[in-house]
């Protein structure tokens, strides 16, 4: 949907009553309740955790998503394991992972003993992705704040607009051009998060009506930094199913994981 939502925790906690599905079904690969194996890790190789979970506005987009990470980790040799189940984020589960990917996740999805494990982790020199709604969450854990490094305040309708590229190397602009004419939900956020991470991508405001979404003049859609110990890689992109059948779409987004799970500089 293109249509402008409500944030915060009142208006969650009524999407929450009818925007989760249920987790995938088990199968005989699961390593465990709540983690469902996509792709085993190739010889050498990292695992990655892909969280789906949603306690709020649920993207359509999501499957589609799944399934363009599952291809890019049948093509690159990483393994890739989804989960919608908080009750994985532990020091045993989460340690078998390079990089956690939160595609689009919504709410408030962890409880306390969960984002504390998930703090442990990232201190331990693990990674961080998170892609289009993944700033749409936890509001009130100021740790996660500043690991994604802003939240979301509004957006655009679905419109097309040009994204210019900054002059920072980085796997995730890899084949991508500047400027980058893409059709996308153009997000805003409460912060600019320019003083405390690296710039990729911004998006021109001129180019189109940013409605709810307006930052002005300087406008971050992609970014990373370290942090804290780890890595956190994030970017806007991704809210329509369109996006992930997009080849420099990605690109950008396999860069983004590639450099969080520690294979690319």
């Amino acid at each position: 949907m293109a249509g402008l939502r409500l944030k915060g925790a009142p208006a969650l906690a009524l999407l929450a009553l009818g925007g989760c599905s249920q987790p995938p079904p088990t199968d005989p690969n699961d390593l465990g309740v709540g983690l469902h194996e996509l792709v085993p890790a190739g010889a050498g190789q990292p695992k990655l955790l892909l969280f789906t979970k949603t306690a709020g506005f649920r993207h359509e987009s999501i499957p589609a998503g799944v399934t363009a990470l599952q291809g890019l980790a049948q093509q690159h040799g990483f393994g890739l394991t989804q989960t919608e189940d908080g009750r994985q984020f532990t020091d045993q589960t989460l340690g078998a992972f390079a990089a956690v990917v939160f595609l689009s996740t919504t709410g408030d999805i962890l409880l306390a003993d969960q984002e504390a494990a998930f703090e442990r982790y990232i201190a331990a020199g693990h990674g961080f992705v998170g892609v289009h709604a993944a700033t749409d969450c936890e509001y009130n854990w100021s740790y996660y704040g500043g690991l994604i490094g802003a939240y979301f305040a509004g957006h655009s309708l679905l419109v097309a607009a040009s994204v210019k590229l900054e002059g920072a190397p980085h796997a995730a602009l890899t084949g991508v051009p500047s400027p980058w004419p893409r059709t996308d939900e153009w997000y805003g956020f409460s912060t600019n998060p320019r003083p405390a991470v690296t710039v990729l991508l911004t998006v021109d405001e001129t180019t189109y009506d940013p409605g709810q979404g307006m930052m002005g003049a300087d406008h971050p859609v992609a970014w990373y930094h370290p942090y804290q110990g780890g890595r956190a890689f994030y970017t806007a992109l991704g809210h329509t199913t369109e996006s992930f059948g997009d080849p420099v779409f990605l690109g950008h987004l396999l860069g983004g994981i590639q450099w969080a799970a520690g294979l690319a500089q």
